[in-house]
């Protein structure tokens, strides 16, 4: 409940502070008091957009701060849900800085408007001629049903498998798309991995076979080179190798001569021992070696075709091209599962289709059933109301749709007259009788959850004597589980609440400022004293006062 209200510097309030209590409070006030302006106050803790022309002074900031009791809300999981700070007495700040800006605070926690509008919902309940328009709104209606059947648990489940069906169908709808453009590419993607399967591609294989083709494509004068390297190195006469073997044997006969004679020594040795090795390394390579057209031709047409492959797929080595084979492997693999992957997805969402018609169906049962007690205890009240001959036909047909909230269809129908027709609501009902109602909901709403605060404003309009008694008795009586507030210009309703406050205007040093009084009892007499008959206040209507108040 609002245990606290402080305004300051906002349309023709300065400063004001106010706290409120349980039960029904009564506001009363001329016409242009400024009973909009609180509303307007209040409206922006519930994350309305600021307007920099409802400040007073531009120059300095404008706050507003509701504190509110919600021990008995049930908000911790919507608090934890916003990343908020839970406090039993929880307190919203609304600050409009002389910018333009705007900033909110939930337990002095910096929040968005959105978060601000979330919470609102739960903790303040403004109904005026706007809200009443929601009661030709089927989404308000189902509400209604739906709190009276108790559908809570099922609703969120339903929610629950609902968003997983939806995210499901999406994911079936990406796999048939996928499906339909992997189809198209699929036959081009075959015959290029074709390519490279054939190609029997292997790592360091183009530089392998680029020598051997030099080898191949070169061997009569490798085989003269080689042949001219054995004999310079083989010679008799003027050979390498027996020519290191004499400076060899010189040398070894001075070696005992000193160490840089066995050093000289040494060296000779190791070269002839190199030159011999690749003397035989060279009648090796002499031995091994011979022309092969037929080899040269096969390693020729492997070096085109994997050139001709790094060119079509725009890469420069063989390794690439077994990266693009595994690639399009992969993709084939995938276009010819894709079939079992959505077979799969099909049947998830089948068992999902069976669990949403089974839940949705609990959710039909239950609204069905309530509905005839919500028809009679609406009628019921409407005719205390001054409308004996209200009558309702709330039809509900289950469908085979998932809606948001259900597979529910409804028609809430109505008739103000005896014998009359029935219509939807906005068609057949006017705004007065909207009004009570919207009472009339709120009232039997009450007796089965929990709401916020609610406020009425002005919701008496156009009613007037007894019935004006009987919607002040539905408001006390709401008022005994919830806090009620309610605008009014009616002396038999203002005469039912619990505390009586009084909005008016003065002037403070020639300029025009609202105020909010709450009323001493005698106060109040003479308040509801002028309601019934003018500002000049009679003996009788002070002595009508007194019998309305007790």
């Amino acid at each position: 409940m609002l245990t606290q209200l402080t305004i300051k510097n906002y349309a023709l309030i300065d400063e004001l502070q106010v706290g409120f209590n349980n039960g029904l409070t009564i506001i009363t006030g001329e016409t242009g008091a400024g009973k909009s302006i609180l509303l307007g106050g209040l409206s922006l803790i519930l994350g309305k957009r600021a307007d920099l022309a409802s400040v007073k002074d531009s120059t300095k900031k404008c706050v507003i701060e509701g504190v509110f009791d919600i021990a008995k809300y049930n908000l911790k999981a919507l608090f934890k849900t916003q990343d908020l700070d839970y406090e039993s007495l929880t307190i919203i700040r609304r600050e409009i800085l002389p910018s333009g800006k705007s900033r909110a605070f939930i337990n002095d926690t910096p929040v968005r408007l959105d978060d601000l509008q979330v919470l609102g919902e739960h903790l303040l309940d403004i109904h005026s001629q706007h809200q009443t328009l929601q009661l030709t709104n089927d989404d308000f209606q189902f509400q209604i049903i739906d709190a009276l059947a108790d559908n809570d648990e099922n609703l969120s489940r339903y929610i629950s498998e609902l968003k997983n069906f939806k995210t499901l169908s999406s994911e079936i709808e990406k796999l048939q798309n996928q499906k339909s453009e992997a189809l198209k590419e699929l036959d081009y993607n075959l015959f290029l991995l074709k390519e490279l399967v054939d190609a029997k591609l292997i790592v360091g294989e183009l530089e392998t076979l680029e020598a051997e083709y030099e080898t191949l494509n070169n061997v009569e004068e490798i085989k003269d080179k080689l042949g001219q390297s054995h004999q310079l190195l083989d010679n008799d006469d003027v050979g390498i190798t027996s020519s290191l073997r004499e400076i060899k044997q010189l040398l070894s006969k001075l070696a005992n001569y000193g160490e840089q004679y066995q050093t000289i020594y040494n060296r000779i040795d190791s070269s002839l021992i190199e030159i011999d090795d690749i003397f035989a390394e060279i009648e090796n390579l002499e031995e091994q070696l011979e022309a092969d057209p037929n080899r040269l031709e096969v390693v020729n047409t492997k070096l085109q075709t994997l050139h001709n492959l790094m060119q079509k797929h725009v890469v420069s080595s063989v390794e690439e091209l077994i990266a693009i084979r595994e690639d399009l492997t992969h993709k084939v693999s995938e276009t010819e599962n894709l079939d079992a992957h959505i077979s799969e997805k099909e049947k998830e969402k089948k068992q999902l289709e069976t669990q949403l018609f089974s839940i949705s169906k609990t959710i039909h049962t239950n609204r069905s059933k309530i509905i005839p007690k919500l028809t009679k205890q609406l009628e019921s009240i409407l005719a205390t109301l001054g409308m004996p001959n209200a009558k309702f036909n709330i039809d509900l047909k289950h469908s085979n749709s998932f809606l948001s909230n259900g597979s529910d269809e409804l028609q809430f129908l109505f008739s103000a007259n005896k014998g009359g027709q029935f219509n939807d609501l906005k068609k057949s009902a006017s705004g007065g009788e909207l009004s009570r109602i919207m009472l009339a909901i709120k009232y039997i709403l009450s007796n089965y959850t929990q709401l916020p605060t609610i406020m009425f404003d002005e919701i008496d309009t156009g009613v007037s004597g007894e019935i004006s008694n009987k919607m002040a008795n539905i408001m006390q009586d709401m008022s005994k589980a919830m806090q009620v507030f309610t605008i009014t210009h009616l002396p038999q309703i203002a005469a039912k609440g619990d505390h009586h406050f009084k909005v008016f205007k003065e002037d403070v040093n020639e300029v025009t400022q609202t105020q909010l009084k709450k009323l001493t009892p005698e106060e109040r007499i003479v308040e509801i004293a002028q309601m019934l008959g003018g500002a000049n206040v009679s003996n009788s209507a002070l002595e009508h006062a007194k019998q309305l108040l007790n």
